[in-house]
């Protein structure tokens, strides 16, 4: 029998979503808010109700604004300090990345992180600003060192699919050093997932599962946009939980789940 555990993590950025990706067999939850532009970090009266709600583990994202990973000491002060109410409030780790100018790893400002994540008993995703590093293999020897759980990648590619290459030299090295686990995201579907079983060892898949849906206003006041003029303020996003079931199913399919 095949003795591999995968791992399904859906990224949901409201109390309906995590409920849609729990029922649908989510392993964990990330937690975010904002998912629109790549997520940011959701608000502690989010998580206390998600919380409430679900009994799966629930990682929280901590981005203290959309855009790259170079911080200034008040954005990492503020990240610090989630850290820290996050996990009083019961987050079973944090998913979070700080870059230099240069594209490293920010080793100071991640071992703190990583320091007070440990110190309240959370495990530590390094999130996408992986793929914006200049160099993958170092930066993935810097988390081992870190001890960062696992590393969340699209393989420095929009999408993972077109990533794949990288993401086979990452999981051939985490199988051959005992480093992070590698999470495939961005892009990631049920075919997706299928696809990726038949050519690599991962075992840790990210999706967040997104449909439209259309707001419950009937009244609308068009050529307002509160955000991004590109964004409908009537379009909602949801996880469909029909699209985490099959994924849920494909991965049963090839061993037990995590």
């Amino acid at each position: 029998m095949n003795q591999k555990h995968y791992l399904l993590e859906c990224c949901v950025d409201s109390v309906e979503s995590a409920l849609a990706a729990v029922s649908g067999g989510a392993d964990r939850l990330e937690l975010c808010g904002d998912l629109v532009v790549g997520g940011t970090t959701p608000s502690l009266a989010l998580f206390e109700q998600v919380r409430e709600l679900v009994d799966i583990p629930i990682r929280v994202l901590l981005r203290p604004r959309f855009g790259d990973f170079l911080y200034t000491v008040h954005e990492y002060r503020v990240l610090a300090r989630e850290v820290q109410l996050f996990g009083s409030a019961g987050a079973e780790g944090i998913v979070v990345g700080c870059l230099t100018e240069d594209g490293a790893l920010c080793m100071a400002q991640m071992e703190e992180l990583v320091g007070l994540a440990g110190e309240n008993g959370m495990k530590v995703t390094l999130h996408r600003a992986f793929d914006l590093c200049a160099d993958p293999m170092e930066a993935y020897g810097c988390a081992q060192r870190l001890q960062v759980d696992t590393i969340l990648t699209s393989g420095q590619e929009r999408d993972c699919l077109t990533g794949l290459p990288l993401l086979q030299r990452l999981d051939r090295l985490q199988r051959e050093t005992g480093g992070p686990r590698i999470m495939a995201g961005a892009g990631v579907t049920p075919e997706v997932i299928s696809h990726f079983l038949a050519r690599t060892g991962i075992t840790c898949y990210h999706m967040s599962a997104k449909k439209e849906m259309e707001s419950g206003m009937r009244y609308r006041r068009e050529g307002v946009p509160m955000g991004l003029p590109s964004l409908s303020e009537y379009t909602l996003y949801r996880t469909d939980r029909e699209t985490v079931a099959r994924a849920r199913q494909i991965l049963d399919g090839q061993g037990q789940g995590a």
